[in-house]
């Protein structure tokens, strides 16, 4: 084994005009060994490997590659010495098949340019048997799993014969039997000598995958350790620089009358594809309803129907008792809060500032931002509004004309979340709020989360009689590929699988197996065997306690 098999030495990477993404980095990656990368964003764990993958190039420093020193110009350049990387944002055709995108580049040809079509998928297949990765080379992309295309991405990368497989967040959008199946191939990988860097924000993946640990904090490396009795506080304080809490204190639910409706939605794409089929569910004031199942089932489209981006073709929406089904976007957003779950496409607007930012859409429902010309912003009112985000939001910033593309996606988040949060609305969506974000930003936001449900602001429901009786706060719907998340926030999960929703779960009285054989279709359908969903969603659930409303 070499011990020096790649070595990165003083790297810096300035951003223009004066963003240090890495400042004098050194780090050592043994060969065959499985090595992860930790670090809130904007660390600089990313960066790192797009050089060394050749995706970007650093301002200065070194790189050596099996002891000859190395600067790849291309991914391309990268991948033929032996260096590939599976990106979170999968690159593969949807329309053409396994064996189609695996070959895709780098097809095989002999004398007067005829493909070699033969040799090429005996290749392929010879791959797929060897590694057991259990896929159908003739199967088209769109027609297979989430955790069937990672697999291709990994085939992609064993068919052009690599030896370093640099995985950047992989896990973000597996249930858990598919993150258990990735970790025994990579394992399989790491077996016959293929060295892995493994891009995580979750913890306890990190400790059971790992041989060592490097976190990154500020474009700087700040430990490297061989993982021998480390736990998830020494990473997430070494990474924030602070002791995290990884729990959620969150008192029981105290639900109040619904303050979301869906009546069987149904929406069928372009394509002929059904997307949504027949979903109906309520959200009462006080409660958290988290929706799990894996991406591609139908949770875009119902945020789309939801919020006004995607017509309804058949099927009811209520909110707050107001039928919003034939509604304009801008009416039901006086009716709810939003944090999109992408929040650089549809969250913000990146060239402009954070106090831009901040005001969006407050610009429109909020008066008190008017000037005494009622028909303009007051400046001076949207500045002190940013500002007070800012503070009481923690958003990690120079001042408040600062880019908000300059932030970290952590604090970035913030902004999104907290604009939404200054709303005094009854309903709260919640897609994917946090996605790609450091442990101590979650932390935060769950936090936040947890405060809405249990206030909504300016107005409350009283639930319950007589001395005692405690007020709910604002109904919330939170879609989210992290099980964790699912479990530490939701009083109820329901599970959608092909535009269904086919289960209503209590968190307390189910486990993250059974959630995940219900996203992958592998267990029937509540629906199928008894009248669970409209019960529950009917009425309050069981006893008091964590997992549970209290009437």
């Amino acid at each position: 084994m070499d011990d020096h098999f790649i070595e990165m030495r003083s790297l810096i990477k300035v951003y223009p005009p004066d963003t240090l993404a890495l400042d004098q980095v050194d780090l050592t990656i043994k060969e065959g060994e499985i090595h992860s990368l930790i670090g809130e964003n904007g660390a600089g764990k990313s960066t790192l490997m797009k050089v060394l993958y050749g995706m970007i190039s650093a301002s200065s420093g070194e790189i050596s590659f099996r002891g000859r020193r190395v600067r790849y110009a291309s991914p391309r350049e990268a991948v033929a010495a032996g260096i590939g990387m599976v990106h979170q944002e999968f690159m593969l055709v949807p329309s053409y098949t396994i064996y189609e995108n695996v070959i895709l580049g780098a097809e095989p040809v002999g004398r007067l340019g005829a493909l070699r079509n033969a040799d090429a998928r005996r290749r392929v297949q010879s791959l797929v048997d060897r590694y057991g990765l259990s896929l159908n080379i003739d199967d088209r992309v769109c027609d297979t799993s989430v955790g069937a295309q990672q697999k291709v991405e990994i085939l992609k990368l064993l068919y052009r014969d690599v030896d370093v497989l640099i995985m950047d967040e992989p896990t973000a959008v597996l249930t858990p039997q598919e993150t258990g199946e990735l970790f025994r191939r990579l394992r399989d990988l790491n077996a016959a000598g293929k060295t892995i860097i493994f891009i995580s924000h979750k913890l306890d993946e990190v400790l059971e995958l790992s041989d060592t640990i490097t976190v990154m904090r500020r474009g700087r490396r700040v430990a490297t350790w061989e993982n021998r009795g480390l736990g998830k506080a020494d990473l997430a304080r070494a990474m924030v620089g602070r002791d995290v809490v990884f729990s959620v204190d969150k008192p029981p639910a105290y639900c109040g009358d619904v303050v979301f409706e869906a009546r069987d939605l149904s929406y069928v794409d372009a394509g002929g594809r059904r997307r949504l089929d027949g979903v109906s569910f309520e959200v009462r004031r006080g409660e958290i309803v988290g929706i799990a199942g894996v991406e591609g089932n139908g949770q875009l489209e119902l945020v789309q129907l939801i919020t006004g981006l995607g017509p309804i073709q058949s099927g009811q929406v209520k909110i707050c008792g107001r039928d919003v089904t034939r509604v304009p976007v801008i009416e039901r957003r006086k009716l709810m809060c939003y944090v999109p779950q992408d929040r650089k496409a549809s969250g913000s607007a990146q060239n402009m500032s954070l106090a831009d930012n901040a005001v969006m859409t407050h610009h429109r429902l909020n008066p008190r931002l008017e000037s005494r010309w009622k028909a303009l912003l007051s400046p001076a009112r949207c500045r002190r509004f940013a500002q007070n985000l800012v503070e009481t939001f923690g958003v990690l910033t120079p001042n408040v004309d600062t880019p908000i593309s300059s932030l970290s996606g952590g604090n970035q988040q913030k902004v999104v979340v907290g604009r939404e949060f200054l709303f005094s609305a009854d309903f709260v969506l919640l897609d994917q709020p946090t996605r790609g974000v450091d442990v101590g930003s979650v932390e935060f936001i769950q936090r936040e989360i947890i405060r809405k449900r249990d206030s909504a602001g300016d107005v409350t429901a009283d639930v319950g009689a007589g001395e005692g009786a405690v007020a709910a706060g604002a109904g919330c719907l939170l879609i989210s590929a992290d099980l964790d998340e699912l479990f530490s926030l939701a009083d109820r999960i329901l599970v959608m699988h092909r535009g269904q929703v086919v289960a209503d779960l209590v968190p307390r009285d189910t486990t993250r197996e059974e959630v995940g054989e219900y996203m992958l279709g592998v267990r029937e359908s509540q629906s199928e065997r008894r009248p669970r969903a409209q019960a529950a969603s009917a009425s309050a659930l069981g006893p008091a306690g964590e997992g549970a409303c209290v009437k």
